[in-house]
Protein backbone atom coordinates (compact mmCIF):
# COMPACT_ATOMS: atom_id res chain seq x y z
CA UNK A 1 0.00 0.00 0.00
CA UNK A 2 1.66 3.46 -0.77
CA UNK A 3 0.53 6.63 0.77
CA UNK A 4 -1.70 8.97 -0.80
CA UNK A 5 -0.65 12.77 -1.76
CA UNK A 6 -2.83 15.50 -3.43
CA UNK A 7 -0.82 18.67 -3.05
CA UNK A 8 -2.88 22.17 -3.02
CA UNK A 9 -2.80 23.35 -6.79
CA UNK A 10 -2.68 27.29 -7.00
CA UNK A 11 -4.23 26.79 -10.12
CA UNK A 12 -7.39 24.60 -8.18
CA UNK A 13 -7.58 26.25 -5.54
CA UNK A 14 -10.94 24.57 -4.87
CA UNK A 15 -9.33 21.09 -4.12
CA UNK A 16 -8.07 20.29 -0.58
CA UNK A 17 -4.85 18.98 0.02
CA UNK A 18 -4.55 15.17 1.04
CA UNK A 19 -1.99 13.58 3.15
CA UNK A 20 -2.94 10.17 4.11
CA UNK A 21 0.12 8.00 5.89
CA UNK A 22 -0.05 4.36 5.59
CA UNK A 23 2.82 3.69 7.85
CA UNK A 24 1.85 5.89 10.45
CA UNK A 25 -2.03 5.96 10.17
CA UNK A 26 -2.62 9.77 10.14
CA UNK A 27 -4.84 10.88 7.20
CA UNK A 28 -5.00 14.98 6.58
CA UNK A 29 -7.70 16.94 4.56
CA UNK A 30 -7.12 20.44 4.06
CA UNK A 31 -8.11 23.70 2.53
CA UNK A 32 -11.16 24.19 0.71
CA UNK A 33 -13.37 21.83 -1.11
CA UNK A 34 -15.91 23.00 -3.53
CA UNK A 35 -14.72 21.63 -6.63
CA UNK A 36 -17.63 20.89 -9.65
CA UNK A 37 -17.11 17.12 -9.80
CA UNK A 38 -16.48 16.49 -6.65
CA UNK A 39 -17.11 12.50 -6.90
CA UNK A 40 -13.81 12.20 -9.62
CA UNK A 41 -11.28 13.76 -6.26
CA UNK A 42 -12.81 11.69 -3.14
CA UNK A 43 -13.21 8.74 -5.27
CA UNK A 44 -9.13 7.77 -4.86
CA UNK A 45 -9.68 8.80 -1.05
CA UNK A 46 -12.96 6.48 -0.53
CA UNK A 47 -10.46 3.71 -2.31
CA UNK A 48 -7.52 4.15 -0.18
CA UNK A 49 -9.23 4.38 2.74
CA UNK A 50 -11.23 0.62 2.24
CA UNK A 51 -7.91 -0.54 1.71
CA UNK A 52 -6.30 1.01 4.42
CA UNK A 53 -8.77 -0.57 6.43
CA UNK A 54 -8.81 -4.13 5.43
CA UNK A 55 -5.02 -3.70 6.88
CA UNK A 56 -6.44 -3.37 10.54
CA UNK A 57 -4.02 -0.58 11.86
CA UNK A 58 -5.32 2.81 13.82
CA UNK A 59 -6.32 5.75 12.03
CA UNK A 60 -5.71 9.47 12.99
CA UNK A 61 -8.06 11.59 10.89
CA UNK A 62 -7.40 15.16 10.91
CA UNK A 63 -10.02 17.63 9.07
CA UNK A 64 -8.40 20.92 8.20
CA UNK A 65 -11.37 22.39 5.82
CA UNK A 66 -12.17 26.07 5.86
CA UNK A 67 -14.46 25.70 3.67
CA UNK A 68 -16.52 23.09 2.32
CA UNK A 69 -19.69 22.88 0.08
CA UNK A 70 -22.67 20.97 -0.33
CA UNK A 71 -21.10 18.14 -2.58
CA UNK A 72 -17.96 17.81 -0.75
CA UNK A 73 -20.45 17.25 2.55
CA UNK A 74 -21.68 14.28 1.13
CA UNK A 75 -18.14 12.92 0.56
CA UNK A 76 -16.76 13.97 3.91
CA UNK A 77 -19.85 12.40 5.55
CA UNK A 78 -19.31 9.14 3.56
CA UNK A 79 -15.94 8.92 4.78
CA UNK A 80 -16.94 9.45 8.88
CA UNK A 81 -19.46 6.76 8.04
CA UNK A 82 -16.70 4.68 6.94
CA UNK A 83 -14.44 5.63 9.86
CA UNK A 84 -17.28 5.03 12.41
CA UNK A 85 -17.84 1.43 10.90
CA UNK A 86 -14.37 0.63 11.04
CA UNK A 87 -14.61 1.83 14.71
CA UNK A 88 -17.57 -0.73 14.99
CA UNK A 89 -15.26 -3.33 13.69
CA UNK A 90 -12.90 -3.04 16.56
CA UNK A 91 -10.79 -0.37 14.05
CA UNK A 92 -8.89 1.95 16.51
CA UNK A 93 -10.10 5.69 15.24
CA UNK A 94 -9.62 9.11 16.50
CA UNK A 95 -11.21 11.95 14.34
CA UNK A 96 -10.08 15.44 14.86
CA UNK A 97 -11.55 18.50 13.51
CA UNK A 98 -9.26 21.83 13.58
CA UNK A 99 -11.20 25.15 12.70
CA UNK A 100 -11.19 28.65 13.41
CA UNK A 101 -11.93 29.75 16.49
CA UNK A 102 -14.42 32.25 15.25
CA UNK A 103 -16.15 30.29 12.91
CA UNK A 104 -19.50 29.02 14.64
CA UNK A 105 -20.94 28.19 11.09
CA UNK A 106 -17.95 25.30 10.84
CA UNK A 107 -18.87 24.30 14.45
CA UNK A 108 -22.34 23.85 13.58
CA UNK A 109 -21.63 21.66 10.27
CA UNK A 110 -19.01 19.44 12.59
CA UNK A 111 -21.86 18.86 15.24
CA UNK A 112 -24.32 18.07 12.57
CA UNK A 113 -21.89 15.23 11.25
CA UNK A 114 -21.61 14.25 15.17
CA UNK A 115 -24.96 13.86 15.12
CA UNK A 116 -25.55 11.91 11.73
CA UNK A 117 -22.81 9.18 12.35
CA UNK A 118 -22.59 9.06 15.87
CA UNK A 119 -18.64 9.25 15.41
CA UNK A 120 -16.67 11.12 18.38
CA UNK A 121 -15.25 14.09 16.69
CA UNK A 122 -12.52 15.94 18.62
CA UNK A 123 -12.81 19.84 17.92
CA UNK A 124 -9.39 21.56 18.03
CA UNK A 125 -8.62 25.48 17.10
CA UNK A 126 -6.09 26.77 14.67
CA UNK A 127 -5.46 30.16 13.63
Amino acid sequence: MENLKIKINPDQIYFPAINFNCETGICEISGESYMEETYRFYEPVLNWLNTYFLEKKPIIFNVKLTYFNTSSSRFILEILFKLKKYQLEGGDVIVNWYYKKQDADMLSEINDFVDETALEINTLFFN
